[in-house]
């Protein structure tokens, strides 16, 4: 049976970095998983690869047809943006292995609807003043950029990653991003020695 692989840690610790690495190696071969967002799509981001971008009449309509497996909603500095994870035909843990870039939250219930033993986490960790910098660059390449939004996110991220909320929901094993060849190495060992 088929795993899916959840990458989950704060904002800005590298998640996106080390999940393209490890999707693009092709002795893993992993599948993705493409959650949904409500949220605009930002620079450089492609419909399909990162999210797929809708609405709120999907989701709600998605949810009416009982498809959503997780739902996160985020009251931002400019709306609310809500993020889900829909039984929509992508998962077939019969004959593939999968990586995600999801929260805490989401890691749970994707767990709990697909089983604990076919979904294993790779909890990445930055030094909290190395993830402000790397979000207020990205952020100034957004236009325009919402600063608001960045302090909004790292300080939601010690509630949601705390140590308390690590330790309940059984996450023993930490990737620390220090060098991210490193990491993405550490990672991909991990992936193989879980097959």
């Amino acid at each position: 049976m088929g795993k899916i692989y959840y990458l989950l840690g704060k904002s800005s610790s590298g998640k996106d970095s080390i999940y393209k690495q490890i999707i693009q190696d092709e002795g893993l071969s992993l599948r993705r998983i493409v959650s949904y967002t409500t949220r605009p799509i930002r620079t450089g981001e492609e419909e399909g690869r990162e999210y797929h971008f809708t609405d709120k009449e999907t989701l709600d309509r998605l949810a009416a047809e009982d498809k959503v497996i997780e739902m996160r909603t985020y009251h931002t500095m400019r709306g609310d943006w809500h993020y889900f994870t829909v039984d929509d035909g992508q998962v077939d843990l019969d004959h593939y292995d999968y990586a995600v870039i999801g929260t805490l939250e989401s890691y749970l219930m994707v767990r709990n609807f697909y089983g604990k033993e076919h979904v294993l986490p790779i909890y990445i960790e930055v030094d909290d003043g190395i993830r402000l910098m790397r979000a207020v660059k990205r952020e100034m390449n957004q236009n325009p950029p919402h600063y608001t939004e960045v302090c909004r996110r790292f300080l939601a991220d010690d509630e949601d990653f705390s140590e308390e909320h690590l330790k309940n929901a059984g996450i023993t094993i930490r990737f620390a991003n220090d060098e991210l060849e490193k990491t993405i190495g550490a990672v991909k060992a991990y992936i193989q020695e879980n097959r």
